[in-house]
């Protein structure tokens, strides 16, 4: 075996590791955190396994769709562990161009017979060079169907979705969502304005060797402009003078217009983003409280705050749909109401490529009822002529136009101000995600 394959070795099978999680129901961010936990990867290292992971999770279709090609058996029916071995090796031989040939045979198979599937070595081996020779030969897995089908499979996405892509959008438009959720998403910084500024964070980093760029229509924001590795280590990390939030994620806290010394409830908080860039963008003058229903992630928002010296906020472990009954006092209490809901997420799949596979038409239709809870639910707790955002992290209209327009047809006393829908093709980047200002007239 060459020292390239042996030095290999780890990232691989930290890739490998992290799709048997995420088949069997585990987050991929969690899985790959809790990988890199238990067996810390460096540098170059790092960046494979996590490339690895993430793109063969975009990809399991087209993946699938090789191994239907070059095997004997298809892929829902091969052994789970030998199926994702081969989707890491074949990954490396189809997106991977910078990964000679060899090198992403030759660790599979290594990695097969060290660890529990020695038996099928020869297998793994045998169907990646058909698969070779497929590829240099011009060939490549195909399916039949119509339209929705074919974009499926041709972007890696689950039939329904495809199919209400077509809906939305045009054929053009829907290609092009499709096609921007499996591109590598740009990391992105927000700027703690309390602490830094963006020039100042902009030249530390630059002198560790981390080149950004500012982001249009986000003062606050940066974005990398190379690999990224653990930023913890980062400078100005531990100081809070930066943490990392999609650009989206920075449009949404504005849009509240807050003003010093209102008192602001942020409904769904955690891990506490939105809610820490509204004390920073009101200079830490507002009493805002971050609910959750969980104190476990509270206890992120805690360490968050903490961390960037945000001191304004108070965290509450509760039910937001029920606020009113828990603390009757708070009714009509909050000048600015922000419900950053629970979502199908489908505005993410870039960041989230395993959301794809999790989500399903049924899940989706489980959130709306406690959408609309959180709207109905938390509309006493906010002041006459206070405004209310509702923001969403997906493209449903279900979830999105459809919910809010409901929504003022039961509550007249509320005016719609503004509704802005993004998408993931968006040319100013970012994740797709849905927000409507709403204004309380009495």
């Amino acid at each position: 075996m060459s020292q390239s394959t042996t030095t290999g070795l780890p990232s691989r099978r930290l890739a490998w590791e992290v799709l048997q999680a995420v088949a069997a129901g585990a987050y991929a961010d969690v899985a790959l955190e809790r990988a890199l936990r238990d067996r810390p990867l460096q540098g170059p290292d790092r960046g494979l396994a996590t490339e690895l992971a993430y793109g063969a999770i975009r990809q399991r279709r087209r993946l699938d769709g090789w191994l239907d090609r070059v095997g004997r058996v298809p892929a829902q029916k091969q052994p789970p562990k030998l199926r994702w071995l081969l989707h890491v090796g074949l990954y490396q031989l189809f997106w991977m161009e910078r990964v000679p040939d060899s090198a992403a045979v030759n660790t599979c198979v290594e990695l097969a017979k060290t660890h529990g599937l020695a038996r099928l070595a020869p297998v793994v081996n045998g169907m990646l060079r058909a698969a070779l020779r497929a590829r240099d030969q011009g060939e490549s897995p195909s399916c039949s169907g119509d339209a929705a089908v074919q974009l499926a499979f041709e972007h890696s996405l689950p039939d329904w979705l495809a199919e209400l892509l077509l809906q939305w959008r045009d054929q053009e438009g829907a290609t092009a969502v499709a096609a921007a959720c499996n591109q590598v998403p740009p990391l992105d910084l927000r700027v703690n304005r309390l602490r830094a500024t963006p020039a100042g964070v902009a030249e530390a980093l630059a002198e560790a060797g981390h080149a950004t760029a500012p982001i249009p229509g986000c003062p606050d924001g940066l974005t990398l402009l190379g690999s990224s590795g653990d930023l913890r280590r980062w400078p100005g990390y531990d100081d809070g003078h930066w943490c990392v939030q999609d650009r989206a994620a920075q449009w949404v806290s504005p849009l509240l217009a807050a003003q010093p010394g209102e008192r602001i409830l942020d409904a769904c908080a955690a891990p506490g983003g939105k809610a820490t860039h509204l004390a920073e963008l009101l200079g830490g003058d507002a009493e805002i409280w971050a609910v959750d229903r969980s104190p476990g992630r509270l206890k992120r928002v805690a360490a968050n705050a903490s961390r960037l010296g945000v001191d304004c906020l108070q965290a509450l472990a509760a039910d937001a749909t029920d606020l009113l009954r828990e603390r009757p006092h708070w009714s009509g209490y909050f000048q600015r109401i922000l419900i950053d809901a629970p979502c199908s997420g489908l505005g993410t799949l870039a960041r989230h490529p395993d959301a794809r596979w999790r989500v399903s038409p049924a899940s989706i239709k489980e959130l709306l009822p406690l959408q609309q809870a959180l709207l109905d639910g938390l509309l006493p707790l906010l002041a006459p002529h206070g405004r209310l955002v509702y923001a969403t992290c997906t493209i449903h209209p279900a979830e999105n136009g459809d919910q809010i327009a409901a929504f003022l047809e039961r509550h007249p006393q509320m005016t719609l101000v503004q509704e802005q829908q993004r998408w993931p093709d968006d040319p100013q980047g970012g994740d797709g995600f849905y927000a409507a200002i709403l204004q309380r007239q009495s």
